[in-house]
């Protein structure tokens, strides 16, 4: 068994965590006050469980919902510096040693910030956040566009512009029915161009459609969840077989960014016990473990790894796997991910 305190202290990476997912409830609270915003509860504990509830509806749409409040508290630039601040130390606390964290700049322009003027509001948070945490930390940005809107060409310039600032990728995210990741081929095709990286939100509510045209007709490095791939594989007793997609998925070691616990309240999976990330990870896809939304979901690294360990018995191989299996799949350069692998993580597993 893994002790709580192993859990918290084994180096974590973690590649895929919203910003505005992630607050903490006493900040939403505090910064609400600040321009007069109505929240549904005013005890930070109390908005801590409203948020996890109203996130628990199954319904993808409903949980985005959720995201309405803390966005609305995220529209200048000492707010966003702030919430990103936070983010980092509470990752840094939580025992990650690299997050990529991503957002949606379009989102932020309310109190008539520029795009330009949010990036540079999390990337001065995220600065503050790796100097004051409490562990060694390297956190860095993903520009997310939405995918109902049309903003997406747009963003992707916009990551291109700031890769060496602190941006290291592109995503598009938002409901999957019904906007397809083709929408948006002008901007993946630009970003081919650019020899940039981007992922893309696919196979969480909808299926393998969305995971075919993510990966073969937009060229995504990543899939954001991809929980959906197991629709392509069939059990019988003991016997596994993989559809093509899959096996192309697998045998081209495309990176799945899956999320447990958010994957529950979107409906996505039964339980834990039940979710594909456990065959998945049994048939060596290049599974990865992470938080989604910290917030509406209550939860941690460790916590989601905790409950692996429980569903599954997992131990610290298996973390250690997880862990490498993300670094890999990082989009920053091979040397800096190969730092993090061969100078912190290896070494932690090897004295534990």
């Amino acid at each position: 068994m893994i002790t709580p305190e192993e859990l918290n202290a084994a180096p974590k990476v973690l590649l895929h965590d919203h910003l505005d997912g992630g607050l903490r409830p006493g900040t939403v609270l505090e910064l609400a006050r600040e321009i007069g915003h109505q929240l549904p509860r005013t005890d930070a504990a109390e908005l801590g469980a409203w948020f996890v509830e109203s996130a628990d509806s199954g319904s993808l749409e409903r949980y985005l919902e959720t995201f309405d409040h803390t966005v609305a508290v995220m529209q200048t630039a000492e707010s966003i510096t702030r919430v990103a601040s936070e983010c980092v130390q509470d990752l840094a606390a939580d025992g990650v040693v690299y997050a990529e964290v991503r957002y949606a700049p379009e989102q932020h322009l309310t109190r008539g910030l520029t795009l330009e003027q949010v990036v540079d509001a999390v990337r001065e948070g995220f600065e503050h956040g790796m100097s004051v945490a409490e562990r060694p930390i390297v956190a860095r940005q993903l520009l997310t566009a939405m995918r109902h809107k049309a903003r997406s060409r747009e963003i992707a310039e916009l990551s291109v512009a700031y890769r060496d600032a602190g941006v290291v990728g592109f995503d598009i995210a938002g409901a999957e029915a019904g906007f397809p990741p083709t929408r948006h081929l002008d901007a993946f095709e630009y970003l081919q161009r650019e020899n940039a990286h981007f992922t893309i939100h696919a196979g969480e509510a909808f299926g393998l459609p969305s995971i075919w045209q993510a990966i073969q007709w937009c060229g995504a490095d990543r899939l954001g969840h991809g929980v959906r791939i197991i629709d392509d594989i069939t059990r019988d007793g003991d016997k596994v077989e993989l559809g093509r997609l899959a096996a192309y998925v697998r045998d081209r070691r495309i990176p799945l960014e899956m999320c447990p616990s958010s994957n529950l309240q979107t409906g996505a999976a039964e339980s834990i016990a039940d979710h594909p990330i456990g065959l998945l990870a049994k048939l060596r896809f290049r599974v990865t473990v992470n938080t989604d939304n910290r917030l509406m979901s209550g939860t941690s690294m460790s916590r989601e790894l905790a409950l692996l360990a429980e569903a599954f018995g997992y131990g610290l191989h298996d973390l250690r796997w997880f862990a490498i299996n993300a670094m890999k799949s990082a989009f920053i350069p091979f040397d800096e991910r190969l730092a993090l692998i061969d100078d912190v993580i290896k070494p932690w597993y090897a004295s534990h």
